[in-house]
């Protein structure tokens, strides 16, 4: 029989890794957990790139997990963020329709999100501008319960509380290779450190595709990193802005499109757009890792994406190519902006699932262990897609992960 370094060994020290961390000492006393990061610091990814916003769960299909975890996780995270101090307010936020084609699709919105269980108020033009004043707009909706927070503090906060309470995080522990036995998993990491343990979750975000084929297990999908660039309002401009304000997304799309956002700090961020990156880690445009980008381009799902939206893509690669451009995008929502009021600033990169015949998968993906399936693969949790809302709802899903690894434990791998 092996011997166990750990009982559940979480790869990932992203916001949902350390959430998954958390849930599971909460859960279990005395369970010995681990957490391994290849980065010398937590939330060093999509935790520590995005804008901050916690998702009151509007946009999502009514029953989807992504709706259900959205609406419950962003009432948790306003409330882990008081008990623990951290930084956080509730501006709430327009949505806002500028053309008379997106009237049905606001309107679709506004019941999407009564049946989500959020309480939605509609605006008329003249209404927008009494919460902000040099936006323009046809009509609008009001969610209250949108929030900003810094989720890269609340990770830490989550890995902190978690080694409390005896987890054990390892950085700069990039994992090369797990070998499955019937009695337990064997990691090795790049630092040589072999490691042991009885179930394996893989929160690898970026590349939770790549170390599931590691582990043997064929997800059916592969991660296409796409990057969103931000600009910042000028310190001098930056009262054009109140609050949160978002245009009517395209429903075709998991991506929210460019919006305003007043974050903590008081800096107004606007953005993102969505262009394929071309690494994993692909923050600029001059980062280009070959291996990654072929690797990329090879997969048919790709190719099948491209051929299906490349006019949407198009648009988005000029937004990234041209100031100009990016700013006429921009004043449909806020039309006295110039380009000369935008200064750029950080990018970050979603982990985006694609499936074999191009469908960008829209809802958050588990695979491994399920306790409702006795066929399931042993001894592994796989969270295969988790992009936005996924930092607000990471509370619940750490939750439904930990389930999924505590039942894996409890059936003996």
């Amino acid at each position: 029989m092996m011997a166990y370094d750990y009982d559940v060994l979480v790869v990932g020290a992203g916001i949902v890794g350390l959430a998954t961390a958390l849930a599971l000492t909460q859960e279990r006393a005395g369970l010995r957990v681990g957490v391994l990061e290849k980065e010398a610091a937590p939330a060093g990814h999509q935790t520590g790139h995005n804008s901050g916003v916690i998702h009151s769960g509007v946009y999502y299909r009514p029953g989807s997990l992504k709706a259900r975890y959205a609406t419950e996780g962003a009432a948790a995270m306003v409330a882990f963020c008081r008990e623990h101090g951290l930084a956080h307010q509730v501006p709430g936020k327009l949505i806002v329709a500028t053309s008379g084609a997106e009237l049905p699709r606001l309107a679709e919105l506004a019941a999407r999100g009564r049946r989500n269980g959020i309480t939605v108020e509609e605006l008329t033009a003249r209404q927008i501008l009494d919460y902000e004043p040099a936006v323009a707009g046809l009509a609008g909706l009001r969610i209250d319960s949108t929030g900003i927070c810094d989720f890269g503090e609340v990770a830490r906060t989550y890995a902190r509380l978690a080694a409390e309470r005896g987890a054990v995080l390892r950085t700069r522990s990039e994992v090369r290779a797990i070998e499955r036995r019937t009695d337990g998993i064997t990691v090795r990491c790049a630092d040589g450190a072999e490691l042991r343990c009885a179930v394996l979750v893989n929160c690898a975000g970026l590349y939770s595709d790549r170390l599931a084929q590691l582990a043997g297990d064929d997800p059916g999908l592969r991660i296409i990193p796409f990057r969103g660039e931000y600009y910042e309002l000028t310190e001098q401009r930056s009262a054009l802005v109140r609050g949160l304000v978002y245009p009517v997304p395209d429903p075709a799309f998991p991506f929210l499109g460019v919006h305003l956002t007043r974050g903590i700090d008081g800096e107004v961020h606007v953005g993102p757009n969505a262009v394929p990156a071309l690494a994993r880690e692909g923050y600029h445009w001059h980062t280009v890792r070959p291996g990654e980008l072929a690797e990329t381009l090879r997969f048919p799902g790709s190719r099948r994406l491209a051929r299906q939206h490349w006019r949407y893509g198009l648009g988005e690669l000029h937004r990234s190519l041209s100031k100009h451009a990016f700013t006429a995008a921009v004043q449909r929502l806020l039309p006295s902006v110039t380009a000369a009021d935008l200064v750029r600033a950080g990018s970050g990169v979603r982990a985006q699932a694609v499936a074999r015949d191009g469908t960008l998968l829209d809802d958050f993906a588990f695979a491994g262990f399920d306790p409702g399936d006795p066929t399931s693969t042993r001894r592994l949790v796989h969270v295969l897609n988790a992009p936005s809302p996924a930092a607000t709802a990471s509370l619940p899903i750490g939750r439904e992960v930990a389930r999924r690894a505590l039942a894996a434990l409890d059936a003996g791998g």
